[in-house]
């Protein structure tokens, strides 16, 4: 007999729905709209995306970039009250009373799963995750609360594993999505910089305790503002961007002159992997962004502003792909030897890459729909090698 999902379609039953909720910054958009494009695609599903107004714009332009098809928005945070930075708990209470009848809630963040305080528990909840770094809040325990998650690749699969996160069946590793919502959403603008030098990119974390930022972000400008070998893309975490605004607006201010500095606080370019594409080599500290830096492998360096001992701590793993510096002091010297000792780092890089990011020729957004009408089909998901996951038959 086929399983209840078939049935109810073929009976022509109303088309199960499923809403990919955008409550937090534009950059976890990016990971979750592709996989809703993907799945709406098919014409199987009636597929929604829930957002704040200004979100919810952009959503619906990256949408058709992608080629959603006739995807239902809703706007989750309609007051000027607090329009920048609507409370993710309000605009999850107030959607519970439509979302219940849903088939599956696909969320980039943990904080959905509020949902089901407020009485949604009848869909599956989905984790379609933000990121794939080593940082520990990327493997925390509500993860096990989600019905199905979304993996980008074995480093992830082996962690999750080991913590008791995720459990066979219920997960299946599909790749990286963001790579295509960020070619989608990518526009052409004029070069940065009018000479040929080469383009760092210096990419801070947002967090105070694990951020190169309170200590080292000084010295490192004005060190890059006082020579004429390197342009510098000073392009913080977007959340930095947010948090540190007055900060940092007078960081953008002092530099607004320097025709070797472009400063970004959050701009599209931020979340689109231009910069990461475009930069000859990384200086950062815990972002998950490196990864996705890596692609095409090219020097990194790692600031440890506070002292940390990385030996054996998986939080840090990434700093094996580059040398790492206790002192901004001589930051362009510092750079140089990144460069000159690159050779070293090239192979740890390239599979560092491949053990994060399962990609193959699929995209990932149509990986992720496959294993997402599994969960719905069967309530739950087998972990497949790359490639065996295939759509529904209908």
């Amino acid at each position: 007999m086929p399983p209840p999902l078939l049935q109810a379609r073929r009976r022509g039953a109303p088309k199960p729905r499923v809403v990919f909720p955008l409550i937090a910054q534009w950059h976890q958009a990016l990971h979750s709209l592709p996989i809703a494009a993907a799945l709406s695609r098919r014409g199987d599903y009636e597929v929604h995306v829930a957002a704040p107004g200004a979100t919810l714009a952009r959503a619906k332009t990256l949408m058709a970039a992608l080629g959603g098809r006739g995807v239902v928005f809703h706007n989750l945070w309609t007051s000027s009250f607090l329009r920048e930075n609507p409370p993710k708990a309000l605009m999850l209470a107030a959607a519970a009373t439509w979302l219940t009848d849903f088939a599956a809630v696909v969320a980039p963040e943990r904080t959905s799963l509020m949902l089901k305080r407020f009485g949604v528990t009848r869909p599956l909840f989905i984790h379609s995750d933000h990121g794939a770094g080593d940082r520990a809040v990327g493997y925390e325990p509500r993860i096990r609360r989600f019905d199905g998650v979304l993996l980008a690749g074995a480093k992830q699969e082996a962690r999750m594993l080991r913590a008791g996160l995720i459990i066979p069946g219920r997960y299946a590793i599909v790749g990286y999505p963001k790579f295509e919502a960020a070619a989608a959403s990518r526009q052409a603008g004029p070069p940065l910089f009018r000479n040929p030098r080469p383009t760092v990119l210096y990419n801070p974390h947002f967090r105070a305790d694990l951020s190169s930022w309170p200590a080292f972000g000084a010295t490192v400008l004005e060190g890059f503002a006082a020579q004429d070998r390197y342009n510098l893309i000073f392009a913080p975490h977007v959340r930095m961007a947010a948090e540190r605004a007055e900060e940092l607006k007078a960081v953008a201010a002092r530099y607004a002159g320097a025709a070797n500095i472009h400063v970004d606080l959050g701009g599209p370019r931020c979340c689109d992997m231009t910069y990461t594409d475009m930069a000859d080599a990384y200086l950062g500290d815990v972002s998950s962004q490196v990864y996705e830096f890596i692609r095409a492998p090219r020097p990194c360096l790692f600031l440890n502003a506070s002292g940390v001992d990385r030996a054996g701590d998986e939080n840090y793993a990434h700093w094996a792909l580059g040398p790492v510096a206790t002192t901004a002091e001589g930051i362009t010297a510092a750079v140089d030897r990144a460069r000159a000792s690159h050779g070293d780092y090239r192979r740890v890089q390239a599979a560092a890459f491949r053990e994060t990011f399962d990609l193959g020729e699929r995209p990932c957004s149509e990986r992720a729909a496959d294993a997402v009408e599994a969960m719905m089909r069967d309530g739950a998901v087998v972990a497949r090698p790359l490639g065996e996951l295939s759509p529904t038959a209908d």
